[in-house]
């Protein structure tokens, strides 16, 4: 039977800080007899009763009055409680086979009085409330006040508010979960994990983590390694290193070895590598917020102050949380694509307006900043990291720089094996093709290139199954295969944006590579055991070969074929008649992108054809781009990044006037090619090409002795020389003739 008693304030300011109401020892005594628990027990630690809507600890107290209890003002409110009015107190018991002890309870904190901003620790706190109310029975929406002094000089009166709790498993059938009806009660004990929280204007800062632990950022079971992507298994691998496992250790063992968390990481290389798909399978992975992803050129406004105001608005949730929440807070990402777009360095855009440098000024203030933020992670993504303004690069900013560059053969076979799982899971994928040779034959492709290969080689079967005849008429994809074939021609069709123009190689020695005595055949050995060199040697990363020699006489085609024969899967030729639209300023920028290219390939090779064309050379005048020249000597002489090996063949007519303009310097070594000048030299040469008698051949030969004639022009005359009377071809058949190579010779001036 319930004990009727009329409720009154408390008797001093101390017993607001607990959890308990205060009844005379004799209404305590009753109580105990009414709930069958032995007096002398309850008299010690108190009686858990339902007084109003709330469940408290009521304890004996002497100078309370006999019919009455005395409770506190948030009690009150937790019970809806009226003063100097009778209500019922009722000894409390649990609901059999329900839950009732809490394994997780969210608590806010608020100051009881003042404005004064207090700095309290998360953990110290949680501690202090388990340690305070264990054995307390709580309600969702309760309030109640307690005294915190951990680190402070005066005790701070705080007053908590019961946010939301969740139930232990009791193991006897009774299912944990979380309170939905304020009806329901949880009782706090040693086991129970508190979550506290600041309330949202109070002068509050809080500081580690209320539980203890990490935040659970991965799904249980869940394996970094297994979610690589093709080809990216180191990059990931340094990515959970760098920037995942030190939010998997507790805040405390953080704080007390003085480390913070990598606030951002770079991810930067070539288009189509996957930076982006990289940063999607981390955000997907984490159990963290929905990540915010902004292309760099959408932070930018027209209107003046709002691109900066569009950055603080990426870090708001973020700031409030970790006010809330302090080191509890969820982990915040923000993916930042064409990052470059809007932190270029400072100082080196034109307008006059600084928007740049605004915003470059307000991301660094939000990373790293006075109030710097522990719970966001930014992932920029950029092709031309040299755009970026270091000071954002630096340590405690995007300090962590991963480079996505091009996949190697196992991480290519990989990228094949994933884009051609479907087809051959669905016995489409024909037992002749072998991915193992693919890969071998896609150097320098990345995972873009490869899927658009894949592609390519499906759309050959699409085509196949199509009537061309009834466009109308429903292909029959029955039993169709992707073959070898497929794969042959989309080979053949595709090309890796950081591989080897071929076609525009081959045009350079059309007419074939003929030689022309031993020391043609040394200097073509010698280059291609540089090239050999560069490739299997650790110790010559950059190989340069200048090769000298008058106009015409084969310097671009013996180079263009060691580029074709060495194998390197990158080769850039930069000549005169690609830089013709550039104005100077952009000239230099060729020549660095041709290098900074070249970088992102392991091996590559650069031919430099007619320096002197390039620098912008003439005999009067402005004699050259200095410009040009000081970006052309620099880029040369540096060295590749480390793991890249670099071979550059150049070539001019003028070495002479490249070596008083310091140019020959730049190269290691100086190779001249000779030019046709005696008969043994003419006699191989006419003998592969001129299709004329050996008679024939040897007097033209004797007649050539001691003129100096470049291979190009020979080859020319020797050409001149096979046509008819009417410029016609002649049938090949039909030998060439002493008399018309002489003719050629006299119309060439020789």
């Amino acid at each position: 039977m319930a004990l009727q008693l009329v409720t009154t304030g408390l008797a001093s300011q101390a017993q607001g800080f607990t959890n308990c109401a205060y009844v005379h020892p004799k209404d305590l005594e009753t109580l105990a007899n009414t709930a069958g628990v032995d007096p002398e027990k309850v008299m010690k630690r108190g009686l858990l009763c339902s007084v109003g809507d709330a469940v408290f600890l009521v304890q004996q107290f002497d100078r309370a009055m006999q019919g009455k209890i005395c409770i506190g003002m948030l009690h009150r409110l937790a019970g809806s409680l009226t003063l100097d009015k009778p209500h019922a107190i009722n000894p409390w018991a649990p609901t059999r086979g329900a839950p009732f002890v809490l394994s997780t309870i969210s608590i806010e904190v608020n100051l009881v009085s003042g404005n004064t901003e207090v700095v309290i620790d998360a953990g110290e706190l949680a501690r202090h409330i388990v340690q305070t109310f264990s054995g307390h029975v709580f309600k969702t929406g309760q309030q109640f006040a307690c005294l915190y002094h951990e680190g402070q000089s005066d005790q701070v009166p705080l007053k908590l508010t019961v946010l939301g709790y969740e139930f232990a498993d009791t193991g006897d059938g009774s299912s944990g979960g979380t309170s939905s009806s304020p009806s329901r009660f949880g009782m706090i004990q040693k086991t129970t994990e508190v979550q506290v929280s600041k309330g949202k204007a109070a002068p509050i800062k809080l500081q580690g983590s209320s539980t203890g632990k990490a935040n659970k950022l991965f799904e249980k079971g869940f394996n970094f390694e297994e979610m690589g992507i093709g080809g990216l298994d180191v990059q990931f691998k340094e990515i959970f290193r760098r920037a995942f496992a030190s939010r998997l250790v507790p805040p405390d063992i953080m704080r007390k070895m003085g480390q913070n968390h990598v606030r951002g990481m770079l991810l930067y290389g070539p288009p189509g590598c996957g930076k982006t798909l990289i940063a999607r399978k981390i955000a997907k992975a984490l159990q963290a917020r929905p990540p915010k992803i902004v292309n760099g050129p959408e932070i930018l406004n027209k209107y003046v102050g709002q691109s900066e105001e569009n950055i603080r608005a990426l870090f708001k949730d973020a700031e409030a949380e970790q006010a809330e929440k302090g080191d509890d807070s969820e982990l915040h990402i923000i993916i930042f694509d064409e990052f470059d777009a809007i932190v270029r360095q400072r100082g080196t855009t034109g307008g006059g307006t600084g928007v740049n440098d605004s915003i470059v000024n307000q991301l660094l203030s939000k990373i790293d900043g006075v109030e710097s933020l522990n719970n966001v992670l930014l992932i920029g993504m950029t092709n031309r990291k040299d755009m970026i303004d270091e000071a954002i690069l630096r340590p405690g900013r995007l300090e962590l720089h991963v480079e996505i560059g091009l996949p190697d053969e196992n991480g290519r076979l990989q990228i094949l094996s994933i884009h051609t799982n479907e087809i051959k899971g669905n016995g489409m994928l024909a037992d002749d093709v072998d991915l193992q040779s693919i890969a071998a034959r896609t150097k320098n492709y990345t995972g873009a290139e490869i899927e658009g290969l894949v592609k390519a080689a499906c759309s050959y079967v699409f085509s196949r199954q199509v009537d061309l005849t009834d466009l109308s008429k429903t292909p029959d994809f029955k039993g169709v295969q992707v073959t070898a074939a497929d794969f042959e021609r989309a080979l053949d069709e595709t090309q890796p944006a950081f591989g080897v123009r071929e076609g525009e190689l081959t045009q350079c020695f059309g007419n074939g590579i003929v030689s022309h005595g031993a020391d043609f055949d040394r200097i073509q050995t010698t280059i291609m055991r540089l090239t050999s060199q560069v490739m299997n040697s650790d110790r010559s990363p950059l190989v340069s070969v200048l090769l000298a020699g008058p106009s015409g006489v084969g310097k671009t085609a013996l180079a263009a074929k060691i580029a074709v024969e060495s194998g390197f899967p990158f080769v850039k030729r930069i000549s005169g008649e690609s830089l013709v639209s550039h104005h100077e300023e952009g000239k230099a920028n060729v020549v660095q992108k041709a290098f900074a290219d070249a970088y992102k390939s392991p091996l590559s090779l650069i031919i430099l054809d007619d320096i002197e064309r390039i620098i912008e050379y003439v005999a009067v005048g402005p004699r050259f781009s200095n410009h040009v020249l000081q970006t052309l000597l620099v880029m040369a002489k540096a060295l590749p990044p480390p793991g890249h090996r670099l071979m550059i063949l150049g070539t001019t007519a003028i070495p002479d006037m490249l070596e008083a303009m310091e140019v020959t310097s730049a190269f290691q070594l100086r190779l001249d090619i000779p030019v046709l000048e005696t008969e043994d030299q003419y006699r191989s040469v006419l003998t592969a090409l001129s299709g004329m008698s050996p008679a024939d051949v040897s007097a033209v030969a004797k007649h050539m002795n001691g003129k100096p004639v470049g291979i190009k022009k020979l080859l020319t005359i020797v050409e001149m020389a096979r046509q008819d009377d009417m410029g016609r071809p002649l049938p090949k058949d039909q030998p060439t003739t002493a008399e018309k190579f002489y003719e050629a010779l006299v119309e060439w001036g020789l």
